[in-house]
């Protein structure tokens, strides 16, 4: 795990970060447990969601109580950072899957969770378990997978019909779709905001997934490779990025990920590259009727024509977390919960049956089955590989949209960058 050291020097003692956690006994009363709970979502409607998940899990379970935090995603990356290096993991709390879940793995203070899988089948049975891959290594799974995402592009289905233009199931038919839009006034088909670096990491993610062969790719994102990232797949998807953003006006270089997603729900661009947890936001904004495609197959790529980029989110316990800690973890993994989630908040989870047609829309159906039906998955990129490795990607993305760097040029970094850490 050769990305770990990175990881958990990140973080440095703050007193005002450990505040609160990893305290299973209030000093207040010996005989009552505390739980210490921390998720990343402290705005509406997750936040009141799980408020109401604590009131009722504590009127259960009377001398337990529970001692939530919950910061916003770059915040709680970095507090999560803190708290690992620090031995201050609260008992419960969310987790990407991947890379940023094997990080925390590596550090020895995640509980194993193989035991209270097989012990209680009666709940783990309801978890799919294609989404449990992202938290397991070495055959030892360290968390439970909650909510399930994926992603694709969304185009306006009257403005596709209305100037007869099919559904790409290549790439190289995409690009003409592009050029048709672009004839039928469209001066900006596809949008993005390019300012927000993880949406060109879900960009290069993919188009790697497509274009390198999935051996060399993996060692190559695992720094296993004896020269990382020379195959001449990165080159070829770097171009393929550098293609699309010409499509993508000026505009995307000045805009974030939310602004993109607006013009969408307006009806003002045909094409944007989402996660289908987006559905509900598009859909509170304007009325556009929402169609999916992956994208397609490249032709002549060495890597998988039809995986679909997505992973799931969890939740994982500390080393030393109580048994009443274990008892929340499954009531939050519920069917019962998941239902209610998924009514409250619209996105989709990982719980059998917690995802149906009367609690979510028939748009956000659709996109349910195709996370079900994909025959494999690829993780966001960013957490896929070294964040160092990523962060020269996707400010590359920046660069290649800007044509301030040849794919060359970031080749070249990624390649020095690589060797340094394989030292």
């Amino acid at each position: 795990m050769k990305k770990v050291i990175s990881f958990l020097l990140a973080g440095v003692t703050a007193a005002g970060i450990l505040s609160g956690c990893n305290s299973s006994v209030d000093s207040s009363s010996e005989s009552e447990v505390v739980i210490d709970f921390f998720h990343r979502w402290p705005n509406e409607p997750r936040k009141s969601f799980y408020d109401e998940k604590i009131k009722e899990f504590e009127e259960a379970n009377p001398g337990v109580s529970i001692n939530v935090d919950s910061v916003l995603n770059d915040s709680y990356k970095e507090k999560v950072r803190v708290l690992v290096s620090n031995d201050g993991l609260p008992d419960v709390f969310s987790s990407w899957s991947d890379s940023f879940a094997e990080n925390l793995v590596s550090s020895g203070r995640i509980k194993e969770l193989n035991d209270i899988i097989g012990e209680d089948q009666e709940w783990s049975r309801n978890i799919l378990e294609s989404q449990y891959q992202g938290f397991t290594f070495d055959d030892v799974t360290y968390g439970i997978p909650f909510t399930v995402d994926g992603k694709a592009f969304f185009y306006n289905k009257k403005i596709f019909d209305e100037h007869n233009i099919a559904v790409p199931q290549t790439y190289e038919e995409m690009l003409g779709s592009l050029d048709q839009l672009q004839s039928a006034g469209y001066e900006t088909p596809l949008v993005e905001g390019l300012t927000n670096a993880w949406a060109i990491s879900h960009y290069m993610g993919t188009i790697f997934d497509r274009v390198v062969d999935p051996e060399v790719r993996e060692a190559d994102y695992n720094l296993e490779s004896a020269s990382p990232y020379t195959d001449e797949g990165y080159i070829l998807g770097l171009n393929m990025f550098q293609e699309l953003t010409t499509y993508m006006g000026e505009i995307s270089t000045a805009i974030d990920h939310e602004a993109a997603r607006n013009m969408f729900a307006a009806g003002e661009v045909p094409v944007l590259y989402m996660q289908f947890a987006e559905i509900g936001l598009v859909q509170e904004i304007g009325d556009v009727e929402i169609g999916f495609f992956n994208f397609p197959e490249v032709t002549d790529g060495e890597g998988r024509a039809d995986s679909l980029t997505g992973a799931p989110e969890g939740w994982m316990l500390s080393k030393d977390a109580p048994e009443e800690a274990v008892e929340f973890l499954k009531f939050l993994t519920s069917e019962e919960t998941a239902q209610e989630f998924t009514e409250t908040d619209g996105q989709l989870n990982a719980i059998k049956n917690g995802v149906t047609e009367e609690n979510t829309s028939p748009t956000s159906y659709e996109a349910y089955q195709i996370v079900l039906d994909a025959p494999n998955t690829a993780p966001w990129f960013d957490n896929a590989v070294d964040i160092t490795i990523a962060d020269i990607f996707m400010r590359g993305g920046q660069e290649l949209a800007t044509k301030q760097k040849t794919p060359e040029d970031i080749i070249k970094e990624v390649q020095k960058e690589a060797a340094k850490m394989n030292e």
